[in-house]
């Protein structure tokens, strides 16, 4: 079971979050006209990597704020946590 350190509430279980996706995959501009190849791209395709990876945490069970987490996807070793505004 993994312990993840959330940046409001501090060290709590697994079980009271949600994953929520990769962070590192950026959204396309608003209000810009995208292609269909572009939409496709940022819906469907995603890069399986091992190693460190920045993804997205919901705490559902607790304060409900959206973080940012740094984990071995190989390991599931947690480096790091942030706030959605924060660097990683």
């Amino acid at each position: 079971m993994l312990e993840i350190n959330c940046p409001y509430c501090g060290k709590r279980s697994q079980n009271e979050f949600s994953y929520g996706g990769d962070a590192s995959v950026k959204r396309p501009e608003l209000g810009k006209e995208v292609s269909d190849k572009e939409w496709d791209e940022f819906i469907y395709f995603r890069k399986n990597i091992k190693g460190k990876h920045s993804e997205f945490w919901h705490h559902i069970a607790g304060c409900r704020q959206w973080f940012k987490v740094l984990r071995s996807t190989s390991t599931h070793e947690i480096f790091k946590t942030a706030k959605i505004e924060e660097e990683l």
